[in-house]
């Protein structure tokens, strides 16, 4: 049976502990281990991107691999054709599957009915990559998780979701300030409450801010929710990151950010680009972490 990465639950803790420290390892000592020789891994993405095709596409080549992307208007991915066949007749052509698409369920259904693995590049209920990679980034700075406290400021979206699985996963304390309406999924809540997550929830950012190490955001209409923008812009008047909420963390906190980031909403431009930001360094965390996770479901 295959492997999949479809949440940042779907490995043991000591398992994901050591996927954070491989990364660490590729990065530091620039790896390039030959583990996908010989492999065609597809990409198919129903959403667009910049940093995830990129970080993929030079990651499986890092690795020896060849990456063939399938952009959304050349893929049929449960439109001309059951999902469940597409699943069936894609496992014999590749070694494995990254997908970035719209509903977790997808994904769910190429697992099922496909026989080799997947990993989940995004969907409207989880971004596991782009959080582990989020992870190394603390990781670098302060290796012991567990005594980090991290705030989540803004929607409660697919990043707030894997953020909530990792403080399950990797034991640190986070704090989530969404604004009434805007709440993460109470069910991914509940899971990950089960397993352990410390996670405390308020509508006051300076509340979820005060002394955080980190200090987390993302813009407030993903894609997809464009028509949303200006009834969230009133929404979520207040949750703005800037200097006097970062004066609410921890000495020497650091902001982040998954990018693209919109200046002036979200988060300040004095804020975006002061030494407290590490958003560039997060980006580049997304290729020698997937790197690491491509070689634990791929190989």
């Amino acid at each position: 049976m295959a492997n999949h990465f479809l949440t940042i639950l779907d490995f043991p803790r000591d398992e994901a502990f050591e996927m954070l420290k491989r990364a660490h390892e590729m990065k530091r000592n620039s790896l390039r281990p030959d583990v996908l020789s010989g492999k065609t891994i597809l990409l198919i993405f129903e959403k667009a991107s910049t940093r995830t095709r990129v970080s993929f596409e030079v990651g499986v080549r890092h690795l020896g691999g060849n990456a063939v992307f399938i952009a959304s208007r050349d893929s049929q991915l449960g439109r001309s054709e059951p999902l469940e066949d597409t699943a069936r007749v894609l496992a014999r052509y590749a070694d494995g599957l990254v997908v970035r698409t719209f509903g977790q369920h997808k994904l769910d259904v190429l697992a099922e009915y496909g026989d080799i693995p997947i990993i989940n590049a995004l969907t409207d209920e989880y971004h596991p990559c782009q959080v582990m990679s989020d992870m190394l980034t603390m990781y670098e700075r302060t290796p012991d998780l567990e005594k980090l406290k991290v705030a989540w400021i803004g929607d409660g979206n697919n990043m707030a979701h894997s953020f909530i699985n990792a403080s399950a996963m990797f034991g640190f304390e986070l704090a989530v300030a969404c604004p009434e309406g805007y709440d993460p999924d109470q069910e991914i809540v509940d899971k990950a409450m089960d397993l352990g997550a410390k996670v405390t929830f308020t509508r006051d950012p300076a509340k979820a801010a005060e002394g955080a190490h980190y200090i987390n955001t993302d813009v407030w209409a993903s894609m997809g929710q464009e028509e949303e923008q200006k009834l969230r812009e009133v929404a979520f008047d207040g949750f703005i990151v800037d200097e006097s909420l970062m004066a609410k963390a921890a000495p020497d906190a650091k902001f982040m950010h998954c990018l693209p980031a919109h200046r002036g909403e979200e988060v300040s431009a004095e804020v975006f680009e002061s030494a407290a930001s590490i958003v560039f360094d997060q980006a580049e965390n997304r290729l020698h972490m997937q790197k690491a996770i491509m070689e634990k479901v791929f190989r």
